[in-house]
């Protein structure tokens, strides 16, 4: 059975971004969102969501390239007075990995974000981490744990296989595409070893940022057997912030693909079945 989440990122980090994910989901085919806890629009899309009851929202975790919950005084070895996070992937990871007192930080603030999720009042629909560093095994079993507290139930594994790519366009597969591929194996054995639910498939990876309407109608009619879940950066205008974080991401021509009706019709073809991570984790 082909099974499909179509979720987006970032929910919170802009109005334009809150607004382009409400219209999807009352228009298109969006049933999922991502919140970043603290991100500068994240009481817009509490509001938004709260007056969408079908739309599930999970937490979008930020340990890299975004704003911290804890204040800054709090947890000064992860972010500077800003209380932004780095974007220096490389550095983080080490420091996550090797330095004891960074990683109780990490681990105070990962409990924050589920803290002010739930302080939302929204259900906690699933979890994954900015720019997938929910893949690193120690933001992983940070993020695992404290879902656990909070009652998370879903991950998102980011593998992409790239045969449904080469039938939907143009791809090239690289060594690193297959180095992620084989890494997404300990985020997977971390969940299941937890009894949280993952999909199989993951897209959004390869074309992020640039998931248009003839490349995504395409790869919906080529989804593999299995639960997948499509994400987007879907926003209704490019702000400053955006341009600024984001400067090459498409994130108008998404916010289009997800109302578009030859991505609905591209998932009939196929015979892929919409869902939601509640509705999986409740038939698990």
């Amino acid at each position: 059975m082909k099974r499909v989440i179509i979720s987006a990122d970032d929910f919170g980090l802009s109005e334009e971004v809150n607004e382009a994910i409400e219209i999807a989901h009352r228009d298109g085919l969006l049933s999922t969102a991502s919140l970043m806890v603290s991100g500068p629009a994240a009481a817009d899309a509490v509001r938004r969501a709260r007056k969408l009851p079908d739309l599930r929202v999970g937490l979008h975790l930020v340990a890299i390239e975004g704003p911290a919950t804890l204040p800054p005084a709090d947890i000064p070895l992860l972010v500077p007075q800003d209380g932004q996070f780095p974007s220096d992937q490389l550095k983080l990871g080490v420091e996550y990995f090797f330095r004891p007192a960074v990683r109780r930080e990490l681990a105070a603030e990962i409990e924050a974000q589920f803290r002010a999720f739930a302080a939302t009042g929204l259900a906690l629909d699933h979890a994954n981490a900015h720019k997938h560093m929910h893949l690193h095994p120690t933001v992983g079993r940070y993020m695992i744990e404290s879902g656990l507290r909070h009652g998370l139930r879903a991950i998102r594994v980011p593998l992409e296989p790239p045969e449904p790519l080469y039938a939907a366009g143009t791809y090239t597969d690289t060594l690193g595409d297959a180095a992620l591929r084989r890494w997404t194996g300990l985020l997977r054995h971390q969940a299941h070893k937890a009894g949280l639910v993952t999909n199989d498939w993951c897209f959004g990876l390869a074309w992020s940022g640039h998931m248009t309407t003839n490349r995504v109608s395409a790869l919906a009619a080529h989804l593999p057997d299995g639960l997948s879940e499509i994400y987007f950066h879907p926003a209704t205008a490019k702000n400053k912030l955006l341009q600024k974080l984001m400067p090459t991401y498409e994130h108008e021509a998404e916010f289009r693909t997800l109302c578009a009706p030859g991505f609905r019709s591209g998932l009939a073809h196929s015979g892929t079945v919409p869902t939601t991570w509640t509705d999986v984790a409740r038939a698990s």
